[in-house]
């Protein structure tokens, strides 16, 4: 059974930056794709980000592109999302999700393709 734990999360002034952090488990981590979701308050989950399992292919969302970066490090079984010129409307709770295939080659965005289960992290942005 996949086990996934976010940290990393916190409370940010807006323009400031955070990492967040993944560990997967019950996975070869290597052979699948994963992926970043958020979810405000009074608002449906949302695709911020993905990267491959070879990790040489990413896709972000619009409203993130070219302010977070999404990276992995297969020898810690960790995927990280950093986050820098945070704006108030960033403020989500954060879930990582791996692919529910191995060697999953996209679409990326949609959230049924992937495995959640971890309680998320809390990333508030002040304005």
């Amino acid at each position: 059974q996949v086990q996934l734990v976010e940290s990393g999360g916190g409370l940010v002034q807006a323009g400031g930056s955070l990492r967040l952090s993944c560990v997967v488990s019950g996975r070869t981590f290597s052979s699948y794709t994963m992926g970043w979701f958020r979810q405000a308050p009074g608002k449906e989950r949302e695709f911020v980000a993905a990267i491959s399992w070879s990790g040489g292919n990413t896709l972000y969302a619009d409203s993130v592109k070219g302010r977070f970066t999404i990276s992995r490090d297969n020898a810690k079984n960790t995927v990280y999302l950093q986050m820098n010129s945070l704006k108030p409307e960033d403020t989500a709770v954060y879930y990582c999700a791996v692919s529910k295939i191995p060697y999953y080659s996209g679409p990326y965005y949609p959230q049924s393709h992937y495995d959640t289960g971890g309680q998320g992290t809390q990333v508030t942005v002040s304005s």
